[in-house]
């Protein structure tokens, strides 16, 4: 009997040795704006045929439809990508049946995540908002604005400050998320000690990086790591590289090439947190492909690569979209699926 009840702890000791100590991982979720495999394309080349996206092995396509429209907006794809369900172009955080849902970010939020937020729209833009709101229409960015203000994400990074400040009904939510330190360059960002720091980058929409936007995208995702990385918890994070979309919309190649090289950055920057951590799944995609490019010529050379090109819409196409990941449950990434499975498998990664 005791050689029995030796035999039995022994067995129980390794079995919950394979549960217990397991640390939650953190997760990265990037986002490219508007990058579908032509901007990819176009971007590497024009990079001189160099990508950090070439160092990914897991790799699968995105269906990007809305409800309504096989041709997908920001805020349906982003709603599919955060909640799982499908919608209607235009609405965030809310199906087709007008029924909220809840995000990948707040339910990393009740299991003890820290969670941030960085992008290069406004931080009330579609994609990021999917994230925290639940509106009927992307354009009320006020509402929105008043929801991030009571969703207690550590660290939020983008433009439309005026949202906040020179609201309508003349609130001022800085004055009202006491909790939060605001700040008003990378220097003060980068000097707060605070668990929650807002960083509103301009009043309006930032504007693109020829015209100078800064500070760079890169840069402020390699500081939100280190101030997540303080908080001693796992961490989600969504970064977007938004005006990749914009570029194309406006049809101008130079734009969104400079995008792209600055998202380029900022991958290598989370991948080299990641293989350094072992402890991350880091997943890139894009919510749709926008202006329908192709590319008609250009060259690659050891330096000033370039690309020709031409757009088929000023709009969104179609098109599936590629996703890339990295770490700790990846393969589970690879395949073709719908956008919707995004939030599908994250939830069941981060339940285990």
């Amino acid at each position: 009997m005791r050689k029995l009840l030796i035999i039995i702890l022994f067995f129980s000791c390794i079995g919950n040795s394979g549960t217990q100590g397991i640390k939650p991982l953190n997760i990265i979720i990037l986002i490219g704006d508007g990058m579908g495999l032509p901007q990819i394309t176009g971007g590497t080349y024009a990079n001189n045929n160099e990508s950090e996206l070439e160092n990914f092995k897991n790799i699968g396509l995105i269906k990007t439809f809305a409800k309504d429209d096989l041709v997908t907006d920001s805020a349906a794809s982003g709603t599919a990508f955060a909640c799982g369900v499908k919608t209607y172009n235009g609405t965030i955080g809310i199906d087709y049946k007008g029924k909220e849902h809840i995000s990948i970010l707040e339910i990393c939020q009740k299991i003890g995540y820290s969670t941030g937020i960085i992008v290069t729209s406004e931080i009330t833009h579609a994609t990021p908002a999917s994230y925290y709101a639940k509106v009927q229409s992307r354009d009320n960015h006020e509402e929105i604005a008043n929801q991030l203000s009571s969703k207690n994400i550590n660290f939020f990074v983008g433009g439309g400050k005026k949202y906040f400040v020179d609201r309508k009904d003349k609130r001022n939510l800085f004055n009202e998320m006491q909790d939060y330190d605001f700040v008003n360059n990378i220097k003060e960002y980068n000097k707060s000690k605070s668990s929650k720091i807002g960083f509103l980058t301009y009043d309006d929409a930032p504007p693109s990086l020829p015209e100078g936007r800064i500070p760079s995208l890169d840069k402020l995702t390699k500081l939100t790591i280190e101030k997540l990385k303080t908080e001693s918890k796992p961490f989600f994070l969504v970064i977007e590289g938004s005006q990749i979309d914009w570029a194309c919309h406006d049809h101008d190649i130079d734009y969104f090439v400079e995008e792209f090289k600055e998202f380029d950055k900022t991958i290598k920057t989370v991948m080299d947190f990641a293989k350094k951590d072992k402890n991350t799944l880091v997943v890139v995609t894009a919510d749709h492909e926008t202006g329908g490019f192709h590319i008609l010529g250009g060259r690659i050379l050891k330096e000033n690569s370039y690309i020709k090109g031409d757009f088929l819409t000023t709009g969104h196409s179609g098109d599936m979209v590629p996703i890339f990941s990295y770490g700790p449950h990846s393969e589970n990434f690879s395949g073709i699926y719908d956008n919707t499975e995004i939030f599908k498998k994250l939830n069941e990664i981060v339940k285990k």
